[in-house]
């Protein structure tokens, strides 16, 4: 029995590699070498902490200012705004306390188990030496700007995961480079960073096909189906027969599905991000700055930095002033951050109106399985999501309950 799964970013890789590992017949294809979209150019971070519904209120209620600002942490292209309306009433929607409720434990329940399904797949494919030690540094001016991240820190308080408020002079300490102007920060120990994001899933596909696997090149532009899925359609005519299929493709995913008459409301936020590879500093932990909206990594030999988002769909033109607007603002953490010999990135993150992923089986088609949706954080939950849909796949009762991340949720 073949298992086609559409997508070889680090979701379509990882559960491509544990299906062949549990013995069954798998292709992986995608238009493009595995791990040259989204996975490419992520922020390295397994980031346990940051499972918080992007659809809160005090979150939505400042996007109409940040629309206004060209250099807010938000930014949506005026052309697409129509286009972007119904998906937004959605994530409106998921603001509702009960619901908000909801989605944080079902974020936190994939969170919980990320760091240890992501160690396990690393000692699996003798990758251990591909994750830092170092944790994650959360920083704050001053206790004003600490407690407006205050919901933050309660939220990880009641689902159990460690964290620890220090001051300035450990901060120093642990980090030299970071400015004076740092008064406090947040220790996220279990948030490790990649050294190299890319690489990994270089490794993981060679994995992969060394058990047997198979990598095809190709983009699919249809599907063929009887009782269940039977054929996947490319662009070029050739045809391959599955009798299971698992699209894990990221943004593109809402594409494939509406080829299957199952519509999701799958949106790209569009990521950016500043590869420096003469930094003139160095640093071990990774740094994000809730105020200033932009995260700094050392990872692919040396720093990145990236955040924000914007909203402009698949199509349009990167707009790099996206990546030259964090790395100012990186430079207000680490003064001596020099921007010499440098790549600038665009990327698209599959956003759902909830921000919790889809792990399901289809609702339409036998045989059809959904692993998308997963925003930012595609890395940190990319060892669980295989583990959680290998089990599905395969009739192996998942440890999670999978019914809050089934693809009919809207």
């Amino acid at each position: 029995m073949t298992t086609l799964v559409i997508g070889a970013g680090i979701i379509g890789t990882a559960i491509a590699h544990d299906l062949q590992r549990r013995g069954q017949q798998v292709v992986l294809i995608d238009r493009d070498a595995p791990g040259r979209g989204a996975s490419f150019g992520n922020m390295a971070s397994i980031a346990v902490t940051e499972f918080m519904p992007a659809s809160r209120p005090s979150v939505w209620r400042q996007i109409p200012g940040w629309m206004l600002d060209p250099e807010g942490p938000v930014r949506v292209r005026p052309a697409y705004i129509p286009r972007l309306l119904p998906w937004f009433l959605r994530f409106i929607a998921a603001s509702r306390p009960s619901r908000l409720r909801e989605l944080e434990e079902q974020g936190a329940a994939l969170c919980a188990r990320a760091l240890d399904d992501t160690m396990a797949l690393l000692r699996e494919t003798g990758l251990e030496d591909q994750i830092s030690e170092e944790g994650c540094l959360s920083l704050y001016t001053d206790e004003a700007e600490f407690k407006a991240d205050r919901a933050h820190i309660e939220i990880l308080e009641r689902f159990g995961f460690p964290h620890e408020v220090i001051g300035r002079q450990a901060i120093r300490a642990l980090e030299p480079e970071l400015s004076d102007r740092i008064g406090l920060a947040v220790l996220f120990p279990q948030n490790r960073s990649m050294k190299d994001p890319y690489q990994l899933v270089v490794a993981l596909a060679q994995r992969f096909t060394a058990l047997g696997g198979r990598i095809e090149t190709g983009e699919v532009t249809g599907f063929v189906r009887g009782e269940g899925i039977r054929e996947v359609v490319l662009k070029d005519g050739r045809r391959i027969a599955a009798e299971r299929v698992v699209i894990c493709a990221g943004a593109f995913s809402a594409k494939l599905a509406a080829m299957l008459e199952e519509p999701i409301p799958l949106e790209t936020e569009r990521g950016y991000h500043t590869q420096i590879m003469a930094p003139g500093i160095s640093m071990k932990h990774s740094i994000i700055w809730p105020a200033r909206a932009f995260m700094v990594t050392p990872t692919a030999g040396g720093i990145r930095v990236g955040g924000t988002v914007e909203m402009a769909g698949l199509d349009a033109a990167p707009d790099y002033r996206r990546s030259k607007i964090t790395v100012r603002r990186a430079r207000e953490a680490l003064p001596n951050l020099a921007c010499e010999d440098f790549t600038e990135w665009m990327g698209h993150r599959p956003a759902l109106p909830d921000t919790v992923p889809i792990l399901s089986a289809s609702a339409r088609t036998k045989g059809v399985f959904y692993a998308t949706g997963h925003g930012h954080l595609g890395l940190t939950y990319a060892a669980t999501t295989a583990r959680l849909m290998g089990d599905l796949i395969t009739g192996v009762r998942p440890p999670v309950d999978l019914h809050p991340y089934r693809i009919n949720r809207f």
